[in-house]
């Protein structure tokens, strides 16, 4: 049964997830968070949430545009589901607007291989990455992935190289102009500390690195599932999933390496896992296992949530 609504791309199933996620918000910021609300919160949480929904809207843009996946809405079901399985997330601001800005980064540098455009679509790519860096440094680090892109796609062209740069000077050229205005001409050099603390309380809380700990295996092993099925596909898919794959493992990196305990950065490592899980899926030739694989998917995150939702 759920693999016949998933297995497609009606938008009945969009409006099935995005209401399920904005209960999982409320729900969590009423219940887990004791959120006090007024006016002001409201709002605040309201254009949170839309940046939240429509985050879930550009991961399955982006899958279906670059047929990483299937034509089907098992990415965005993952998506939710993960959003549930680290509901903490919900409670970080700032990570969901990254996660957004990570997103929009992968799409330009996927879009790489049609090798138009490809200055422009490098500019974007570390023009998002920069702004995301503003909420957290150690996000710089996925300028790693649009050198990536490039030593994958066109290397030879030494402007290729120097593009990130240009977008580089252009953002802090508008964020400190924007500074200025504000007095806070400090911001930049107190935040880009680029301070890390492996002692972190998250991994000293058996509940969190738990979690943490099997999802990374599961994806992990999905992931290599995913590229063995790819080992017949064109040399372009295969190299897509690289950089997916790349983009999971600077995710996990920037999570250990942000040393703040309201942090929740796993959302950004939520992309690549959701298109190596809907790979797996796809699959998987019978109905009936194929049922039981996203039925405990579903049970797993839900087990998680109620717990927790008790606890509190």
């Amino acid at each position: 049964m759920i693999s016949n609504i998933f297995g497609k791309t009606k938008p009945i199933n969009f409006i099935i997830v995005f209401a399920f996620v904005t209960l999982l918000y409320g729900l969590t910021h009423l219940f887990i968070n004791k959120q006090q609300f007024d006016t002001e919160t409201i709002i605040f949480h309201l254009f949170t949430l839309i940046i939240l929904l429509f985050s879930v809207f550009v991961a399955d843009f982006i899958m279906k545009r670059n047929k990483v996946t299937a034509p089907n809405t098992f990415g965005i079901l993952f998506y939710g589901l993960l959003i549930m399985l680290f509901v903490e997330t919900i409670s970080d601001n700032k990570a969901i607007f990254c996660s957004l800005f990570i997103l929009l980064t992968i799409r330009r540098l996927i879009s790489l291989r049609s090798l138009k455009e490809i200055k422009l679509k490098i500019f974007d790519a570390t023009f998002w990455v920069i702004i995301s860096s503003l909420f957290y440094e150690w996000m710089a680090l996925y300028l790693l992935l649009v050198f990536a892109a490039i030593y994958i796609y066109e290397p030879k062209n030494i402007r290729n190289w120097l593009v990130p740069f240009a977008s580089i000077f252009v953002v802090f050229v508008i964020t400190y102009s924007i500074l200025l205005l504000l007095g806070k001409t400090d911001y930049l050099a107190t935040h880009y500390q680029f301070s890390a603390d492996l002692n972190s309380i998250y991994f000293l809380n058996w509940e969190s690195s738990s979690k943490l700990l099997i999802y990374v295996l599961l994806t992990l092993l999905v992931s290599i599932f995913a590229f063995l099925k790819l080992g017949k596909a064109g040399v372009g898919q295969i190299v897509t999933m690289r950089l997916i794959g790349f983009a999971f493992v600077i995710g996990l990196v920037v999570k250990i390496m942000t040393p703040s305990t309201d942090a929740f950065l796993i959302i950004i490592t939520f992309f690549p896992a959701v298109i190596f899980f809907t790979n797996y899926v796809e699959a998987i030739k019978k109905p009936n296992i194929k049922e039981i694989v996203l039925m405990f998917s579903i049970l797993g995150p839900f087990l998680v949530f109620i717990t927790q939702l008790a606890l509190k």
